[in-house]
This record gives C-alpha cells, structure tokens and sequence, in this order.
C-alpha cells in the first residue's frame, strides 16, 4: 500500500525522503542520494506507462491516477512515493482514495520561508513573482490550468496540479487515514524529536521498527550540514538549473539560514500573513 510523502513544494520533502531512505533501504543509516530511487516521485510517467495515456493533457493523466495506484499496489508491499500534487479531483477523478492510501506523511512549512526559497529555487524575477506563485490557486508546474496553451511538460513528462499553499495544506490534512504532520521548522530545531514522530508512524501504522543506533545514525546523516557537503562532493539530480544565469541551484542551500525575519520584505511578509491567516494561526505560525 501507499504511503505518501506529501508537501508543497520547498517546504522539506527531500529530506524527509532521504532520512526515510536512509532508515529503511541502508544497513548503517548512511544518508547518500542514490538512495532516493527508492522513494519515486508520484505521477511519474513510468507509472502510466502501461495505460493509453496522452501525457500531453492533464485530463487523460487525471483518468489514470487510481488505475495507476491499483497497479502499483498488486504485489500488496509497503512503498512510499514522494508527491507534491493537491489531494483533488479532476473532472470527478480523485488523485487517490483510502483503497489505496495506506497513510499520509505531510511536511509543512512557514509560508515566509517556503516564498524565498521559491524565489531561488523557480528563478523568479523578484520576490512579488515568487509571492504570486505561492498564492495561485490554479498552480501546476510547468504551466498554468488557466490557460492550456502555457502548459509545458515537466521533467518526468506529466503534471503536478499544486494550487497554492493553503490550498495545498487544507486538501492533504482533511485525508484522515494515517495521517502524520511534520513541520520543517521543528526538523531544523529539534530533528530527534520531530524524526521520532516519524518512525512511531513507522511503528505503529506500518509495523516496522529500528534500533536506536541506526535511527540517530539517520539523523546525524541527514543534518542539513552534511547534506549540503554531500552535494559539494556529489552532484544531485534533482538540482535545477537557474533559467536566468544558466548554472545549477544548489539544493541545499540555506537551509535554517533562510529566516524571513532577516530577508523578507515587510510589505510581502504582511501579505502573506493575511492571505494565509487562518491555516498561519491553525499552525502556531502567528
């Protein structure tokens, strides 16, 4: 059955997946990147494969997103698929259903951060593009729903329908079967605690337990710090590459180091505060 490692985008997916990775798929609790194939990410195209899908139009993929999921979960194996996709229906077609979603790992992030980070990340011109990315309720990346002739593959060749962030954290948290909320700020100032959260999931949904070595292994593994060496030495796939200077992103980047306090522009801060108000206070983020 599924378990989904869900999370707007920028807000800590990765390496949740790579302290995951490192927990189940190594023997010592080493963190290294190849590991991340493990844990793919969901709608990729070698889901969809065997069906007669147009991987050029959002509603024929949208048709295939439960055939897919059955077929994937025929050999009745736990798995874990990274997504980024809103929990929604298209045309009456739901991205998933609790037959099968065995459980919900949903990271979340303080929206004043997860806009700096989109600024880097999506080569936005300036933090205002940045800020309307984050509250576009018809987001999809690699185009807009909007307009259907703005829409352009992304990498793996399908879709990701993302809405904005509030839109996002309200259709995920009101997925009741297992759910686990993870908050990125609490893995940058307390990874024992909130990782432990984690693997009681582990534990108690999924009946899989680690001894207390390599579980600390994990974490001394996955710190931010080691990560970003890691890539120093190591290039990592799933960098992008910036669309204005040309050269690669580096993934791992500031990490606690982005601190709107210190980088934000007041006027956008202000913004985003009122626009997410609700799902803010809900998260103790106001």
């Amino acid at each position: 059955m599924i378990n989904w490692l869900a999370s707007y985008p920028k807000s800590g997916n990765t390496w949740v997946r790579l302290f995951l990775s490192s927990l189940i798929y190594s023997e010592d609790g080493q963190s290294n990147f190849k590991s991340l194939e493990n844990i793919m990410q969901y709608p990729h195209r070698a889901f969809f494969n065997k069906f007669n899908c147009d991987f050029n139009d959002i509603y024929s993929i949208s048709e295939y997103w439960i055939p897919s999921q059955i077929r994937l979960n025929q050999d009745k194996k736990i798995k874990f698929l990274k997504t980024h996709h809103i929990m929604c229906s298209v045309r009456n077609k739901a991205f998933t259903n609790y037959e099968n979603t065995k459980g919900v790992i949903y990271i979340v992030r303080d929206p004043r951060n997860v806009v700096t980070s989109v600024l880097k990340h999506f080569s936005k011109k300036d933090i205002n593009d940045a800020y309307n990315f984050i509250i576009d309720e018809y987001k999809i990346l690699g185009g807009d729903l909007k307009d259907q002739n703005k829409i352009v593959k992304n990498d793996n060749g399908l879709y990701n329908l993302i809405s904005s962030w509030s839109q996002h954290y309200n259709s995920w948290k009101n997925f009741k079967k297992n759910f686990l909320l993870l908050k990125y700020e609490n893995l940058v100032t307390d990874p024992q605690k909130e990782f432990s959260k984690l693997r009681d999931y582990l534990n108690n949904v999924l009946n899989v337990t680690f001894s207390d070595k390599k579980f600390l292994k994990s974490i001394e593994s996955n710190s931010f710090q080691n990560l970003k060496n890691l890539e120093k030495k190591n290039s990592f796939e799933e960098a992008k590459i910036d669309q204005n200077t040309g050269k690669k992103i580096n993934f791992f980047n500031l990490g606690k180091e982005n601190d709107y306090k210190k980088i934000l522009d007041k006027s956008v801060r202000e913004k985003i505060e009122k626009k997410f108000y609700s799902e803010m206070k809900e998260l103790n983020y106001l």
